[in-house]
């Protein structure tokens, strides 16, 4: 009677076959067969790379989401509260990067030399638009400023509270240095890079809020983005799927404010 063949060395002799049949070994292997799976090199190297399911999944690129937003636009309050801040707060940090631009149907004037914003609810839109943009370049850092604007969109009013939302939600920025900005060059820098952003726009923004996704605007994505933010981040996100994603309805928002 023949001696029995122990079951690993017969799934090893399956496997090589599989692999590079009449060879032993795939082309560029080097490897022992114990040392195929023990990285993503190395199974790609003896093309055994759908064999080895405890590799882990290369990383998948965030979905971009850009908003293009004025600060005392009801819509716009209303999105960046109730949809992208909670659908933010919900997902990995690795999953969606977003980018502010608070301008929205502003317009920028040559006065005597000197750049003027007239906005589409006045003044004290223009002061918490160049608010938020200051607030931003003085924080840098994403999860330190979102919460503060967060907070000064769904509070009583936007341009009054920066003092109480920083100590808050970010007591570590100097709102000195955001007010400082305000009244300053920067501020008036800041705002002229937005009006460049929002002009730059293609197809050319028609309302309020005005949403991207990965660098891309349509009337489908807007209305997914704004019936619901995060099953759209879901569905396109290419990784793996948090716990998050496992359903997200939600009645779309009322119309924005158009130019």
């Amino acid at each position: 009677m023949a001696p029995a063949v122990p079951l690993a060395v017969l799934a090893l002799v399956a496997l090589v076959a599989l692999v590079a049949p009449g060879l032993g070994l795939a082309p560029g292997c080097d490897y022992p067969a114990h040392r195929w799976c023990s990285s993503r090199d190395t199974a790609v190297a003896c093309q055994v790379g759908s064999r080895c399911p405890s590799l882990p999944r290369p990383a998948a690129a965030p979905v971009e989401l850009s908003l293009y937003y004025e600060s005392l636009c009801p819509a716009c309050r209303e999105f960046l509260v109730m949809k992208l801040f909670p659908t933010w707060l919900l997902l990995p940090e690795e999953m969606l990067n977003i980018t502010l631009v608070p301008y929205g149907n502003a317009q920028e004037r040559n006065v005597s030399g000197k750049l003027d914003f007239k906005c589409q609810h006045g003044p004290e839109e223009c002061l918490g638009n160049m608010m938020e943009a200051c607030l931003m370049h003085e924080a840098k850092n994403f999860s330190t400023y979102f919460p503060v604007i967060f907070c000064l969109e769904s509070g009583s009013s936007v341009t009054k509270n920066l003092e109480a939302c920083l100590r808050i939600y970010a007591p570590e920025v100097d709102s000195g240095r955001v007010t400082a900005c305000v009244q300053g060059d920067t501020g008036v820098a800041l705002m002229h890079h937005n009006a460049q952003l929002t002009e730059a726009l293609e197809p050319q923004h028609q309302y309020v809020p005005w949403i991207t996704v990965n660098g891309k605007h349509t009337d489908e994505l807007q209305a997914q983005a704004e019936a619901s933010l995060l099953g759209l981040v879901c569905h396109l996100y290419q990784g793996e799927k948090p716990e998050a994603c496992g359903g997200s309805k939600a009645p779309k928002l009322p119309s924005g404010c158009r130019r």
